[in-house]
């Protein structure tokens, strides 16, 4: 790290001198002219060369395999990037399956669709004003769609027909899409961090949650997958213990993603790790009486599912006392907690 100290000159103008050596590297001589971006975090950027405009803006993939998963996979990683045209471009021509994947996929993105397509090029374009997303309401949003998803996941244990989970899950990965674009443009954009509102730290703190959250909302897929291989129906008492169960590690999954955007603080944050602690047990006590029950058996894929979501809502938690500790608004301990966790004297 270098330093420098900063200087007045003329009118009161405050300067500062750029090191030679970076200066020389960058190709910049006296009369150049640089572009200084403030971040809403405390930054000062100075940037020597504009982005050009269209540098990864626009882009363009060429598709050497009818693989449909393939393409759809390239497309969304294309959006995850950031990218505002998408240009794919194929060896021969494109099938008539090629083209309905596109089709479905930018349906799928939030504020995606196909503008030009021929026989060897299809164009897609994402038209998205930054200023008009927000990632903290987003992932509320997503945490609402994902427990919801659990929610009726973990109904379906006792139920005859269980029903999927498609549209909701349709909607997660679309919530999910939006935020991971958005990650990806505040890192790599100078002016996209202030455009959102937020610093890159809380930026990564949303999108980690998001990450979390996603995986809350496979769980729900995994645990709908479980019921339908039922075939004899479950005791009452073990579906009211799941239940139970699932709505504690909801709840904590809920508090949890409420200190990353703000709607809690980071007594919520310790609370939550300390329910986490006690879901595990209660869910060790009751695979013990499902291994015991051979008839009950086929649920305990269903619980290691309600484990590793209470362990996502952990993860989010331990995230949010570290924002609490960071922002220094963690609740103090109590007089009597200070006491008895005080160190004793030898």
């Amino acid at each position: 790290m270098d330093t420098r100290k900063i200087q007045t000159v003329g009118g009161g103008t405050y300067t500062v001198s750029l090191p030679k050596e970076w200066a020389e590297s960058q190709e910049i001589t006296a009369g150049d002219t640089v572009a200084l971006h403030t971040h809403i975090d405390g930054l000062l950027v100075l940037q020597v060369h504009e982005r050009a405009n269209g540098s990864d803006d626009a882009v363009t993939v060429r598709i050497d395999t009818d693989d449909s998963a393939f393409l759809e996979r390239v497309l969304r990683a294309a959006y995850a990037l950031g990218a505002t045209d998408v240009t794919l471009v194929a060896a021969g021509s494109f099938t008539d399956e090629q083209r309905r994947v596109v089709e479905r996929v930018a349906r799928n993105l939030t504020g995606a669709s196909v503008v030009e397509s021929s026989g060897t090029a299809i164009t897609i374009r994402t038209l998205l004003d930054t200023a008009e997303v927000s990632v903290r309401q987003s992932v509320r949003q997503l945490k609402f769609v994902a427990l919801s998803m659990h929610r009726d996941a973990t109904a379906a244990l006792g139920e005859p027909n269980p029903a999927g989970l498609s549209d909701r899950d349709d909607q997660a990965d679309r919530l999910y899409a939006l935020i991971d674009r958005s990650f990806a443009r505040g890192l790599s954009r100078i002016e996209e961090m202030n455009t959102l509102g937020l610093t890159s730290t809380e930026l990564f703190e949303l999108w980690t949650t998001t990450r979390e959250l996603e995986r809350v909302a496979d769980h729900a897929e995994g645990i709908v997958s479980v019921a339908t291989r039922i075939e004899t129906p479950v005791e009452t008492s073990i579906i009211d213990d799941i239940t139970a169960i699932a709505g504690l590690v909801r709840d904590l999954v809920a508090n949890a993603v409420g200190v990353i955007v703000g709607d809690a603080n980071g007594e919520t944050a310790r609370t939550v790790l300390t329910t986490r602690d006690e879901v595990r047990e209660a869910i060790m006590a009751l695979d013990r009486r499902l291994i015991e029950s051979a008839e009950n058996c086929t649920l305990r894929p269903a619980l290691d599912r309600l484990r590793r979501t209470a362990e996502h809502g952990g993860n989010i938690a331990e995230l949010g006392l570290r924002k609490a500790i960071r922002r220094g608004n963690l609740a103090t301990l109590s007089d009597e907690d200070s006491r008895m966790n005080a160190p004793t004297e030898r």
